[in-house]
């Protein structure tokens, strides 16, 4: 299938997640985030407002899938700089799958 610029589009995941664990995938990359702010000297105002707004003792509590989406860039900076490669590939899926 393509579209009248000649670019290919691949399947439309918005149409069903049937099949695919947004929510547990969401929760492990909730999991490498903690691993890594928990290593002294990793941890930062970002990470501590980002640990608030995930309690939800800033605004509104966000399930784990859109907070991870409103701060992608932060949270692969934080794979990158420390060169965790299973998270990065997990991130990169849920975002590809679920974002």
């Amino acid at each position: 299938m393509s579209s009248d610029c000649g670019c290919k589009i691949s399947a439309d995941r918005y149409v069903s997640f049937i099949g695919i664990d947004c929510v547990g995938n969401a929760r492990r990359v909730m999991e490498c985030i903690d691993r890594q702010v928990a290593i002294p000297g990793r941890s930062n105002l970002f990470w501590e407002y980002f640990a608030k707004k995930r309690a939800g003792q800033i605004g509104p509590k966000s399930d784990d899938l859109f907070l991870i989406h409103s701060n992608l860039n932060q949270i692969r900076e934080l794979f990158e700089t420390y060169e965790d490669a299973p998270a990065l590939a997990l991130l990169h899926q849920l975002e590809e799958e679920c974002c």
